[in-house]
């Protein structure tokens, strides 16, 4: 606790790495590549999960769970699909081990050799689709709207805490449609839960778009996504959700019998969110003293604080509080009264404020005298002694204030590193000053690879609300009727 965190500004990836070890949100396991979510930062997910599996639910959808092994001719089924996912699959070939005759541990059991390899699932779009073909077979069975949280493996080489690792969590939404509207109504639905749960619940604002054929997901006809800007003007694509058109049910033979008595495929869609918005969570909003987490979110929205001498002055405290801490429970809030004692109150505030705990409350012997309490907040570090009568209010108040500001901030930082240009030189500069940068592109992939391969941008999306506009690609000079938005990105 004594040692400060490394400067945004000097170190940002630095700062990151040591923010998620020291707040306890998660750290690197033996197995490389991949990570522990300690208990802080589970809690912090579970609340991500409580609130976007809600959202689901309203929209109709309910939740399975589906294998975790995928057989590899199902892979091999849909040709898009499998190019995509090929270099990040991890394959299991044998089913038993047994003891090396030469005492040389446990060994693969050469004898126990798979018929046909398994994949350990990287997304489950195949095995759930060979699935559905067992339950759709009329539009009475449509539309089918499932969604799964689970684990799911690509095998990364170079991994970040949260960002990249080779196992990650995630849910992963599977919807089958009787048309091509329905599909697509899905697809856009969905990413309007994301949305709106990004700048509702993670107070993070975002853009929301469809991907360049280049960077669609692997078998889907289209790509939709939330893209979000960083403190250090990086871009982070925070959700994507995918019209998948008759692709893969055409793979797995999935068809249906419509109202007209036809037979045809049905149109599906898939979506999904990670672990990763932990890490959006994190970079979008903590400072130099540690993380800075929106109330909806704070597994701890308040702590209490006692500061005493001896055991007479802390049971005072505790009579007076005890009913503060019943009060805000009643009213949905979350409160820690850290009564701890091996610990002294400098560090405790040290300690919360590392976490990321939006309010703390101090209450000391003068303030039992005085009928009054302290109160921090975390987003402005601003301390204010009040009235301890009508607190409870205050400290209500003061999380939705605290939640609207943080969005605020975000938004203010990312309208200022937004860039609207003309010109290559234009582009070359406001890319290295960070943030995102709008321009116009002639529409080719060769452009788009090009511009990518000088500069290391990426058109992170084209803008849903991107207006009609004649323009000339910033690289080529050639027409183009449409601004799009490039990033360098995580």
């Amino acid at each position: 606790m004594s040692k400060s965190l490394p400067s945004r500004s000097e170190n940002y990836s630095e700062w990151y790495n040591e923010l998620v070890k020291r707040a306890d949100l998660a750290e690197n396991s033996a197995v490389r590549g991949c990570m522990i979510i300690k208990p802080y930062g589970y809690s912090i997910w579970e609340k991500m999960q409580r609130a976007l599996d809600d959202m689901f639910k309203e929209t109709g959808h309910t939740n399975a769970y589906f294998p975790l092994f995928i057989p590899k001719s199902f892979l091999s089924k849909e040709a898009s699909h499998v190019e995509g996912f090929a270099k990040e699959c991890a394959v299991v070939t044998h089913y038993r081990l047994k003891n090396d005759p030469n005492g040389g541990g446990v060994i693969v059991d050469p004898d126990a050799k798979l018929e046909e390899e398994l994949i350990v699932r990287p997304t489950s779009e195949t095995v759930i689709w060979s699935t559905y073909k067992n339950w759709i077979q009329s539009y009475r069975d449509l539309p089918l709207l499932i969604n799964q949280w689970a684990n799911v493996v690509r095998w990364e080489m170079r991994t970040r805490l949260f960002l990249r690792t080779a196992e990650f969590l995630w849910q992963e939404g599977h919807t089958a449609h009787a048309t091509k509207q329905e599909a697509i109504d899905e697809t856009e639905q969905m990413l309007e839960v994301y949305a709106d749960f990004a700048e509702n619940f993670m107070a993070m604002p975002v853009v929301k778009g469809i991907k360049t054929a280049n960077e669609r997901f692997a078998g889907a006809d289209e790509t939709y996504c939330i893209e979000a800007l960083m403190q250090d003007g990086k871009a982070l694509q925070a959700g994507t959700s995918h019209f998948l058109g008759q692709n893969f049910a055409k793979a797995f033979d999935v068809k249906f019998l419509s109202k007209e008595n036809q037979l045809d495929y049905v149109w599906g869609t898939s979506w999904g969110v990670s672990t990763r918005l932990m890490g959006a969570l994190i970079m979008a909003h903590s400072d130099d003293q540690g993380l800075v987490l929106p109330p909806k979110l704070a597994p701890i929205q308040v702590v209490i604080v006692p500061i005493y001498k001896g055991e007479e002055q802390l049971n005072a405290i505790k009579e007076k509080v005890n009913p503060l801490v019943k009060s805000l429970r009643k009213q949905g809030v979350s409160v820690k009264f850290d009564v701890s004692e091996n610990q002294s109150p400098g560090f405790k505030f040290a300690e919360y404020e590392l976490k990321g705990v939006p309010i703390r409350l101090a209450i000391g012997n003068r303030d039992m005298e005085n009928g009054t309490i302290e109160l921090a907040r975390r987003d402005t570090r601003e301390k204010t002694s009040m009235a301890f009568e009508g607190i409870e209010q205050v400290v209500v108040d003061t999380l939705a204030d605290i939640q609207e500001k943080i969005y605020a901030k975000a938004l203010a930082f990312r309208t200022e590193n937004t860039h609207v240009v003309n010109t290559w030189d234009e582009f070359n500069a406001k890319l290295d000053a960070g943030g995102f940068v709008s321009a116009h592109w002639d529409g080719t992939s060769e452009t788009e690879d090009k511009i990518k391969d000088l500069t290391k941008a990426t058109i992170r999306c084209i803008p849903l609300d991107a207006k009609e506009e004649t323009g000339q690609c910033i690289l080529t000079g050639n027409p183009s009727n449409k601004r799009v938005l490039f990033a360098r990105a995580y």
